[in-house]
């Protein structure tokens, strides 16, 4: 499967952004749907994930209540809709997928076999 990842951008602190990756090449609902990013310096890091039925989402902590993933199978897309943007949420976006990969696996990067490239999104304070 070929994913791309796209919707990033410049906001304001309190802003927001719905970045969307868009799967090519197999049934993207087979696949579970992880979020990653890394800001300059740091660890690439969790940040939102979604089971295959999209019963189930995942948040890391320090985006829980703001952030919001959610996918729709039949336009092969899974979306992240990130609201009240805050400086520290600076960082290169990516998302990942696989057709193998459990649950309890999903914020796991290295889970992870399909990647896409990632989506620059800069919050200014």
């Amino acid at each position: 499967v070929q994913l791309q990842a796209s919707g990033g951008g410049l906001v304001q602190a309190g802003g927001f952004l719905r970045l969307s990756c868009a799967a090519s090449g197999r049934t993207f609902r087979n696949f579970g749907v992880g979020w990653f990013r890394q800001a300059p310096g740091k660890e690439r890091e969790f940040v939102a994930a979604i089971s295959r039925s999209g019963s189930t989402p995942f948040y890391t902590d320090s985006v829980k209540g703001r952030f919001a993933v959610s996918r729709d199978n039949a336009k092969n897309t899974v979306y992240l809709q990130m609201d009240n943007l805050k400086p520290e949420d600076t960082a290169v976006y990516s998302c990942a997928a696989d057709d193998r990969i459990i649950q309890s696996s999903l914020r796991v990067s290295s889970r992870y076999r399909f990647w896409g490239q990632g989506t620059q999104v800069t919050v200014s304070s």
